[in-house]
């Protein structure tokens, strides 16, 4: 029988410009010098014909406001330009709970939320006492998430989960203890949404993550995973990195930018 095959969007709402040595915890094998190398936020929209599931939430603009980031469109607002209601959304999945990924959840009424126990666990545990860690939780989004809770709306995992045919869920941890992926599948074969497993191409490919992270050994661990869940290193989609817009078709939109990840890229990342 045929596995069920999506159509994903990546949609871009806000952007901040950094610079490229803050983006590699290690320095990579490049001279980075002081180039800037700005780091975009997405959003995700895995749309099949019976589903809508929206893979992370983004934030508001008021947080955009509070930590200085350029916010170009709303996420609900870019799922209306999809032709997907809010509340058509049936199923939320959040790869972990940092702010540019866990706000904006009550607007989506009708959604059941899927989440790591472990991320859970973490965002409202002893470590958030830290203020090296708890920097990147927003209170308000995780005070929501427990509301969900007892609403009854949240569906927990721990290590892989499904939420329908051809979708499927995968703790690695590493950015943030409970930090899931994605994997789906397309007509151009199994993709993974690696969120903050991987910020950038470069981080993954230079053996250099992100420095906002938890635990390093988790997410080089965590990397190889993702190796053999995707079809092959064109079906592995960074979080934040600006060259997916490069690499992927996309919808002829002024009012935001969103990318085809179900089409072929147009070349290889860097």
């Amino acid at each position: 029988m045929a596995i069920c095959e999506y159509e994903v969007y990546a949609l871009r709402y806000a952007t901040v410009n950094r610079a490229a040595r803050d983006n590699f915890l290690n320095r990579p094998a490049a001279d980075l010098h002081d180039s800037e190398m700005p780091l975009d936020f997405y959003v995700w929209l895995i749309r099949g014909a019976e589903v809508n599931i929206l893979v992370d939430t983004g934030f508001s603009p008021a947080s955009a406001a509070s930590r200085k980031r350029d916010y170009l469109c709303s996420p609900v607002e870019g799922l209306r330009l999809l032709g997907v209601d809010p509340e058509a959304v049936d199923h939320v999945v959040l790869t972990h709970f940092h702010y540019d990924h866990a706000g904006n959840t009550d607007s989506f009424p009708r959604a059941c939320f899927h989440v790591q126990e472990s991320e859970m666990c973490f965002a409202t545990g002893r470590y958030m006492a830290h203020p090296g860690l708890n920097h990147f939780y927003a209170v308000a989004d995780v005070q929501d998430l427990v509301r969900h809770v007892f609403d009854g709306r949240v569906r927990f995992h721990n290590g892989t989960g499904q939420v329908a045919e051809g979708v499927s869920l995968h703790r690695v941890g590493g950015h943030t203890d409970g930090l899931q992926v994605v994997r789906v599948h397309t007509k151009r074969g199994w993709i993974v949404l690696a969120s903050d497993a991987a910020h950038y191409y470069r981080n993954k490919m230079e053996s250099s993550p992100f420095p906002a992270i938890f635990n390093v050994g988790d997410m080089l661990e965590g990397w190889r995973l993702i190796d053999e869940l995707a079809e092959s290193s064109r079906h592995i989609i960074p979080g934040h990195d600006p060259e997916v817009r490069r690499l992927y078709p996309a919808l002829d939109l002024s009012e935001m930018d969103i990318a085809l990840l179900h089409e072929m890229p147009l070349a290889d990342p860097y």
